[in-house]
C-alpha cells in the first residue's frame, strides 16, 4: 500500500544517495515530497 514520504535531504553524500532513494519510492508509487535543508 503506497503512502505520502517526506524526504529530508541534508548536503554532501546524503544529497547523492538521495535520488536513488526517490526513485525507489517514486517506483513504488509513493507519493515523495523532499525537503532540502538550508546547508
Amino acid at each position: 500500500m503506497p503512502g505520502r514520504v517526506v524526504l529530508g535531504v541534508a548536503g554532501g553524500i546524503a544529497a547523492y544517495k538521495a535520488a536513488e532513494v526517490l526513485r525507489g519510492l517514486s517506483e513504488a508509487g509513493c507519493d515523495v515530497t523532499v525537503v532540502p535543508t538550508a546547508a
